[in-house]
This record gives structure tokens, sequence and C-alpha cells, in this order.
């Protein structure tokens, strides 16, 4: 490429970056970040942990947006000044630079564009995942805990803090279902592509004879409770049960009856907690995921009502939206937006982001186009 080929992509992306940081208000991020400052050096700001752990993680959120914002910028002035440079002298090797860099550059601006798609009304809370072994048996089961380590793993490369709140072991292996939190900012608009059937598709480990089999798990995800959302349940309308929480074995089995279901008597939802050795904590976290459910199952029959459509109020697993093929070919697709990769094992591992901002575009096309399948 030319000079003038160079300077018309950077033109480009210093657009495309100007858009982001209009969107994004970085002006008002930096006053957020002041203000989550003052309060987190407050001396009783740990009197109140639940809150602490707000402000905290906010601030830190709020904080590597302004960073990653901040960097992309000064990334994108040096580029400038090396290409102005390589003109001046006519040196091909800086040319050269100027282009691996400005490469590097429409790819990060780009993720960092993603960010600005999430304007849904529950899109900036954190998030509640529950994934479900479906048909398969112990391979739904197997296939369930692949999902489980791959979104952890996926939080921890973002350095997002997870909490797991519940997990319902299979008898042979794998998990029947677990529950747990990601805490941060934005974790419920970016995930919430996540929702929906999956699938695998390979040479079951535990079949004797090496057949292929196909398993389905489900993945549900929920926006955070917070406390304007106003979702009261009368206690007469709950039914607590306390029992022994269970687990693969080892010392750190709960020998207590401290893991606690909660069913919601007028809808028959029930949720369950064990990952706290204590009963209260395990049903303060039930009754957190409880609230979560009702929060969205509102939802649903709004959007439906708005839609003039039958409210589904038992909730959906969603469409079977990704299939995971490591037999007889290795390819991870995405059935909605055509998104492919042709590694499951880094996928598996937790490298999602291209899914997950794929997912997030195709949401975005369908709200502007309602009408267009």
């Amino acid at each position: 490429m030319t000079a003038a080929d160079y300077a018309d992509q950077f033109k480009h992306l210093d657009a495309t970056l100007r858009n982001v940081e209009t969107v994004l208000d970085l002006d008002r991020l930096r006053r957020e970040k002041a203000d989550l400052e003052e309060q987190a050096s407050a001396p009783d700001l740990w009197d109140d942990q639940a809150h602490a752990q707000v402000v905290t993680s906010k601030l830190s959120y709020v904080g590597g947006e302004i960073s990653k914002l901040e960097k992309l910028r000064s990334r994108l002035d040096d580029a400038q000044v090396l290409l102005e440079l390589a003109e001046a002298e006519g040196d091909p090797a800086s040319l050269a630079e100027v282009g691996t860099e400005l490469t590097g550059l429409a790819k990060a601006i780009e993720d960092v564009e993603v960010r600005t798609l999430l304007s849904g009304e529950y899109d900036s809370r954190e998030a509640l995942v529950n994934i479900r072994a479906g048909a398969g048996g112990v391979d739904a089961a197997d296939f369930a805990e692949m999902l489980l380590r791959m979104y952890l793993r996926w939080a921890e490369r973002h350095g997002f803090p997870t909490e797991v709140y519940d997990t319902s072991y299979a008898e042979e292996a794998g998990l029947k279902s677990a529950t747990f939190a990601v805490k941060s900012p934005y974790a419920y608009g970016t995930l919430s592509v996540e929702a929906g059937t999956h699938r695998l598709v390979r040479i079951s480990p535990f079949d004797n004879q090496g057949r292929r089999q196909t398993s389905f798990a489900g993945v549900e995800v929920l926006p955070v409770v917070e406390q304007t959302d106003h979702i009261e349940i009368p206690e007469n309308e709950m039914r607590v049960d306390v029992y022994r929480s269970s687990g693969p074995g080892g010392q750190s089995v709960n020998t207590t009856d401290s893991a606690v279901r909660i069913t919601h008597i007028p809808t028959g939802i029930v949720v369950t907690c064990q990952n706290e050795k204590s009963q209260l904590q395990n049903k303060a976290s039930a009754l957190r995921v409880l609230q979560a459910r009702l929060l969205e199952r509102k939802r649903q029959e709004e959007q439906a009502k708005l839609e003039g459509l039958k409210a589904d109020a038992a909730g959906s697993w969603g469409d079977q939206m990704r299939n995971y093929v490591l037999h007889p070919y290795q390819l991870v697709k995405d059935l909605r937006t055509e998104q492919e990769s042709g590694n499951p094992s880094a996928v598996f591992d937790g490298e999602l982001d291209q899914f997950v901002d794929a997912g997030i575009r195709w949401r975005k096309q369908r709200q502007l186009a309602p009408d267009e399948d």
C-alpha cells in the first residue's frame, strides 16, 4: 500500500475512534471514575462489603475503559507521526511498520466499538449464567461442565470476577446444572448473546465402542437485580428447603445441611445454592438468583406485550445457536452469525470474543431491522 492509502486508513480509524469516544462519553467516564475513587477512599467503605464490592468493581471497569480508549488514541497519534516521518524520508521500512500498526489498531478499535452497541435496558448489569445439561446422557453432562469452564476461563481472561453459586453434579461425570455470576459492568449485555442451546458432536469418551455422540446443553443469561428493580417476594410465596451439599467427594464436601433450595410457589421456579458453608449466605445467594429469574420473566412478558405476542411465562432456553464439532472434523460454528473457528480447544479454553462480538453485532442488526429474518 502507498502512503496515501495509509493516510486514508488513518482518517477512517480516527473517525471511528472519535465516534466511540463520543458514544461512550469519555468525559463522563472520567467524572465517574473521580466519584468512584472518592467513594473507594472512604474509611468506612468496607463496613458494607456488598456496597464496597460494587464500588471497587465499577472503579476497576471504568478505569479499564478509560485506559483502553486513551491507549488507542495514543497509538493512533503515534502512527500518524510515524506515517508523516515515513513520507518525509521516503522510508519503505517505516511505511511497512505503519501498515502493521494500523492493522492492529483496526482490530483493537473494532473490538472496543462493540461496547457502543450495548444500549439495552439491562445491558450495563452484571450477569447470572445458568448452564443445564440437555439430551445426550453422560455426554451432555460432560458438555455442560466443559461450557462452565469455557465461560469461567473467558471471564478470567478479561479479569472479570466470578462466583459459582451452585453446581449439581451428574452421577457418572459432568454436571446436571451450574449457576454462576460474572461480576463486571456490562457482563449481561455482553454474555446475553450466548443464551440458547449449544450442540456438541464428538467421539464419546464414555462409549466403549468409540461411537460418535451428539449432545446438547442450554445456557441461560440473566441480569443481576438491583435495588431499583422492586422485585419483592412475599415470604408466603416461597418454600425454603435445606439439605446437605453434594459434590464429587473430598474434604471440601459440606457435611452440614447448609445448601438451600427456594421454590417460588406462584410460578414453580426453583433455585438452589450450595457454594457457601453458611446456610444464611446460601439463602441470600439463592434469593438473588430467584429475583433475577423473576425480573427476566417480567422483562419477557413486557416485551411480548409490546410485540403483541403471547408471553412464554416459563421462559425458554432459546433456539439452537452454536455447534461444537470435534469429529469427523474440528469446527465451532455459530448458526446465527456464521462466525466460526477451526480451533475448538481454544474456544473451550475461553477464546470466545469473536463469537460474542459477532453475536452483539447480529443482535443490533436484528433490532434495527425487526421485520427482516
